[in-house]
């Protein structure tokens, strides 16, 4: 049965079609039939106890330059115009994003919203990640110089990284001498108002880090993301470089553990990193990325079995 789909993300003529997992959703979609709209999420506001937005009929292709036509807006009641809701905006995981879940959050038991933003909001994914720490590298959240130095003393290398930052962004790696790391707090600590994560440097890095996907708590497939010549980071749009990969069996355990939890709490769309195939940093609930490099090593259809996990989810 088509659907009506209002996809909340950034700025359509501003992404990546060559890798945006978002437009190969919508590709995907669109190919069922599905009828799609786009918004921001600034363009959400609630009045009359209704929550409503701005939103464009768009349809989409995989044409560089030409990927998307916008039609004419329409105010949408999202909770009875739509049967779905995409929340795929990019982080930052700032005070705009918490107020989206919110909001969204009052149109659950009308439309069904993917991810589900309560469950959003409460897995901030360098935080939620705590609660797996058995898999995690040697970590700390704090603004506290000292114990970033006694950190670095345990443990020789380290890395320091925004709580709430994304794609790479604001990553800093401080070797043993400790050069520069009460300036890097110091302007950490002015930049935000949050503590920060300061773990264990992994010399495995190197070899890759990898990004696995889950559709509904199953693993769908992965890639292994290796950071290009002179850097620590593997984001592909940082220029790492994908590659085909499997899961090691310590990795198989990591998924085995986190899946069930994303089940229970309506996370459909999640993709995790794991560095040197035993190590768990991250759990990206907001937009998580990699299908589409997946999807071209392996021959799958990611895409289409988000669709599948969606549908499942509707009324008959």
């Amino acid at each position: 049965m088509p659907l009506r789909v209002a996809v909340q993300m950034d700025p359509i003529e501003t992404i990546n079609i060559a890798g945006d997992s978002t437009f190969a959703v919508m590709l995907a979609g669109q190919a069922r039939g599905h009828q799609l709209w786009h918004y921001t999420a600034d363009a959400l506001s609630w009045a009359e106890e209704r929550l409503w937005t701005m939103g464009y009929p768009v349809t989409v292709q995989r044409v560089a330059g030409d990927h998307y036509r916008l039609g004419e807006p329409e105010i949408l009641d999202l909770g009875r115009d739509v049967d779905v809701v995409l929340m795929r905006q990019d982080p930052p995981f700032d005070l705009g994003y918490i107020t989206a879940t919110h909001l969204l959050e009052r149109i659950q038991g009308e439309t069904l919203v993917v991810n589900d933003p309560a469950s959003v909001r409460n897995a901030p994914e360098k935080v939620w990640v705590l609660d797996f720490a058995r898999f995690m590298p040697p970590t700390a959240i704090t603004r506290s110089l000292g114990l970033a130095r006694k950190f670095l003393e345990e443990h020789k290398e380290i890395v320091v990284k925004p709580l709430h930052g994304n794609g790479g962004k604001a990553v800093f790696k401080v070797g043993s001498d400790g050069q520069n790391l009460a300036s890097l707090i110091e302007v950490f600590n002015t930049a935000w108002r949050e503590p920060h994560v300061v773990q264990a440097y992994l010399p495995s890095v190197a070899e890759g880090d990898k990004r696995i996907v889950f559709v509904d708590g199953e693993v769908v497939g992965a890639i292994n993301r290796i950071p290009g010549a002179g850097e620590i980071r593997s984001n592909l749009a940082l220029g790492g470089k994908a590659a085909k990969t499997e899961l090691t069996q310590r990795e198989e355990e990591i998924c085995a553990a986190i899946g069930p939890e994303l089940r229970r709490r309506g996370l459909l769309f999640v993709g995790i990193d794991v560095i040197g195939g035993e190590w768990l940093t991250e759990i990206n609930v907001t937009s998580p990325t990699g299908i589409v490099a997946i999807d071209a090593f392996n021959g799958t259809d990611t895409g289409a079995k988000i669709w599948d996990a969606i549908e499942a989810r509707l009324p008959a």
